[in-house]
Parts: structure tokens; sequence; C-alpha cells
């Protein structure tokens, strides 16, 4: 196969990936604190693309995909289970597959009163899972994560426990398991965070930038048209070679 033809298909299967990058980021415009991706990819030098070349030939190469970390809107929804993160900071979530990390604060209470995500995952305090009474009401959550309920018709308030927020300040130590949740790659577990702040009754939304990516599904289409248009120019140019070789007399 010509070095065309093998450089114009390592461009067309990343491309393929880039697009399947961004329809997963536009598929997910409306999911609590997802957070977009980009795709990464890379040069392969390859000394030559075919026996007996000499001339080092440049492939595309898929390298990863990257997380775009930046704070999406906060809206506001009137909900007091609801939390925002205003900073940088993660809520710790208990897993089937393990601890994770999010910044969806869609919170609800499931029915043995444990305070979970929207997915059903529990949502860890500094001390373990939180847990609200059936006579709980008046739930109010602080800009430090400290929960305090009214109970009964008690006037006081009574505390439930304080969510556990973590540091992640290195993305590349964050790991995609579902469309909100992270999987923590480096050492040990991260640190706690002491500067990020919640804001009850909000959440805070994706940031995927729909005019973006629709723009980057366009270009990515048009520039996979075009490769395909020159492998199709290059295929009927050596058949158009065979044929004129077919019509050369014999001596």
């Amino acid at each position: 196969m010509e070095n065309l033809s093998l450089v114009s298909l390592s461009r067309q299967v990343a491309l393929e990936r880039e697009l399947d990058v961004v329809a997963n980021n536009i598929a997910n415009i409306n999911t609590t604190g997802y957070k977009t991706d980009g795709a990464l990819f890379e040069e392969y030098l390859s000394p030559s693309a075919r026996a007996g070349g000499s001339t080092p030939v440049s492939f595309v190469r898929d390298r990863g995909v990257w997380h775009n970390m930046s704070q999406g809107p906060v809206e506001h929804t009137g909900n007091p289970l609801d939390v925002a993160i205003d900073g940088q900071g993660f809520l710790t979530v208990q897993t089937p597959g393990g601890v994770r990390y999010t910044r969806n604060g869609a919170l609800q209470i499931n029915a043995t009163g444990q305070l979970v995500t929207s997915d059903g995952y529990q949502v860890m305090g500094d001390g373990g899972p939180i847990t609200l009474q059936p006579t709980d009401h008046q739930v109010s959550i602080s800009r430090d994560g400290t929960i305090s309920v009214r109970e009964g018709t008690s006037n006081v308030d009574s505390l439930r426990g304080k969510l556990k927020l973590v540091s992640i300040d290195n993305p590349g130590q964050l790991q995609k398991a579902g469309s909100s949740t992270f999987n923590f790659t480096g050492d040990g577990a991260p640190p706690p965070n002491t500067k990020a702040g919640l804001i009850q009754g909000a959440v805070e939304k994706s940031n995927v930038r729909g005019v973006v990516e629709m723009s980057r599904m366009i270009e990515i289409t048009r520039a996979y048209t075009q490769i395909a248009s020159l492998l199709q120019q290059q295929s009927d140019q050596g058949t158009q070679a065979i044929d004129k070789l077919a019509d050369v007399p014999t001596a």
C-alpha cells in the first residue's frame, strides 16, 4: 500500500476517535457535574512505511483523552439537598468499585436514609456515610459542608455529619469512571480541601460548550470526507494507470 494511503488511514482512525469524544461531550451537555473531554494525538515517525523505503513517514497516533476541569455554570434549584462546589474540589462517594470523586452535587436520600448521589452512590462524610432520620427536616448544609437538621418538634439543630471535600490539583491523576465520577490514580488518598465552599440549593452544570462542540464535529466530519475523497482519487488513478498499461501493445 502506498505511503499516502497509510498516512491517510492513520488520520482517519484519529478523526474517528476524536468524533467519538466530541459526540460523548454533546450527549452529556445536560449531565450535572460533567467535565468535557478532549482527544490527544501525537506524531509517530516510522523509518519507512513499506519494504525498500528509506524516507521516514509521519503518522498520527491516538495518545489518550484529557479532561477539562474548568467549573461549569451554577444553577440554583432550591432543593435543600443539592450542593454546588464553589472552587476546586470534589465530593467523596462510595461506589461498588471503590471510592470515587465527583462534582455532581444533585443529592438525595435513599430508602435507608443515607445521603446518595443521583446514581445511588453513598456520599461520604468525614466520619463515613451520612444518614438522616425519618423525622429530620429543615436540612441545612453550610459552606464548609456541615449538615444540620431539625429533628421532630425540636427547635435545636442536630448535626448529621460533614461532607468530605478533597483536593485533586493534577487532572492527570483523574480517570473517568462514569459520566461525572472519577477514579484517583495518584498515590494514597487526595488531601482534604479547606479552600472550596459549598452552595446549598444549587448544582454545577456540565461545562460542555455546545456551540464549540458542534463546530468541532462539523470540522472533523469535513476533514474525514476530504481524506476519503483523496483516497478515492488515488484509487482511481491506480485503476486508470492499469487500464493504460493494458492498452499498450505487446511486441
